[in-house]
């Protein structure tokens, strides 16, 4: 249910009326009702908190105000006085202005050397795993399934990027940010690139699609697509698993026609396990006009999503863009041999996912042929 906001006049019946020539003190806002905030907070005086703003939450505390509206008075936010509090309230439960600003002083002339620069295996194994094409948020969730009982083996994905932008943080060269993917591909509809568009005969519409393609809980359920390379001239066939999201590549060196398709689809299909050969689901772009051929040599049915609709290939449509890290837009296609695309198919599938619970896609298709074969 949504939440309701209050009137106008609600939020300001709860600040205290002051002319502008008075102040507002701790003492004065809670004699009038407690714990109630000023109405302008004051200008933080920096980046970080002054001895004069400490001196403030220090009265402000011993008045009984809340944390949040101590840091509406200064103009800060709550999860920085909640942090200054956390940091200085050792000292009997009490906070000391004078003993809070010696401390934070202290530490700001205390030298901070980064993690992965302080440490020789840490920054060897993400530098690794950069190179592999990882992203700081995979790295950092790997290291902790593959180090549970060192903590000196994790690192955040936000030291990772600092490390890596921010050279005076050391650590990681800037060339590894060469590794990083640094855009979404956003496909254009194939309309606008001059490719024609119709209905070919016994087509089945996803909305044919069995139940089980749906959930994902069945494998053996493919989507694919074409990456179309520039002036529309060469292309790159993508076909991923919905269930493990495994992704393989079709090689078209000769041009993307219907013939070039199903039969580089035909080649890759027939090395599947039968039982990770259900279904293919793709657009109605022409290249499929003999999706009824391949069909009948494969044993694979092919079911075509509704015109304009790519979310309903999500997946495929997510693999296309990380895939533009390796073929950006705008080059052609036909210059890369099927060992480069089938290197590129195998660093995705080898890369640990959110939506896999951290399991690479390759891992999550191991299991399921032991699974089968035992």
């Amino acid at each position: 249910m949504p939440t309701k906001a209050l009137p106008a006049t609600a939020g300001r019946a709860l600040l205290i009326s002051a002319s502008p020539s008075s102040t507002v003190t701790p003492s004065s806002a809670r004699s009038a009702t407690d714990n109630m905030r000023p109405r302008r907070p004051v200008p933080p005086s920096g980046r970080y908190l002054s001895l004069s703003e400490r001196e403030q939450i220090d009265e402000y505390r011993r008045d009984g105000w809340t944390i949040r509206a101590i840091a509406h008075a200064l103009g800060r936010s709550p999860s920085t006085i909640s942090r200054e509090l956390r940091r200085a309230l050792s000292y009997r439960g009490k906070y000391l202005a004078s003993r809070a600003q010696r401390d934070a002083e202290a530490r700001a002339r205390r030298p901070k050397t980064a993690k992965l620069a302080a440490h020789a295996e840490l920054r060897e194994q993400v530098q690794g795993w950069l190179g592999e094409d990882l992203s700081p948020q995979q790295i950092s969730h790997k290291l902790r399934r593959e180090y549970p009982s060192r903590p000196e083996m994790w690192v955040s994905h936000e030291s990772i990027y600092q490390a890596l932008f921010v050279q005076s943080r050391g650590a990681l060269t800037r060339e590894l940010t060469a590794h990083l993917r640094t855009g979404r591909y956003l496909r254009k509809h194939r309309s606008t690139v001059g490719e024609r568009r119709g209905k070919f005969p016994d087509m089945v519409m996803i909305s044919e699609r069995p139940a089980e393609v749906e959930d994902r809980a069945v494998p053996g359920h493919w989507e694919g697509d074409l990456i179309i390379g520039a002036n529309n001239k060469s292309a790159i066939g993508t076909l991923v698993e919905r269930s493990t999201r495994f992704v393989m590549l079709l090689h078209l060196p000769d041009g993307h026609s219907a013939e070039q398709v199903r039969s580089a689809m035909t080649r890759k299909i027939t090395e599947l396990p039968e039982h990770l050969a259900k279904s293919i689901t793709w657009d109605q772009g022409a290249e499929m006009s003999q999706h009824a051929r391949f069909t009948v040599e494969t044993g694979v049915p092919v079911y075509f999503c509704d015109p304009r609709s790519p979310w309903q290939r999500g997946t495929n449509e997510n693999t296309n863009g990380l895939l533009r890290q390796y073929f950006p837009k705008g080059i052609a296609l036909d210059g890369f041999d099927e060992v480069y695309l089938d290197v590129v198919a195998d660093k995705l599938n080898r890369r640990p996912r959110m939506t896999l619970d951290w399991d690479s896609p390759a891992e999550r298709l191991g299991k399921l042929v032991v699974a089968t074969a035992a």
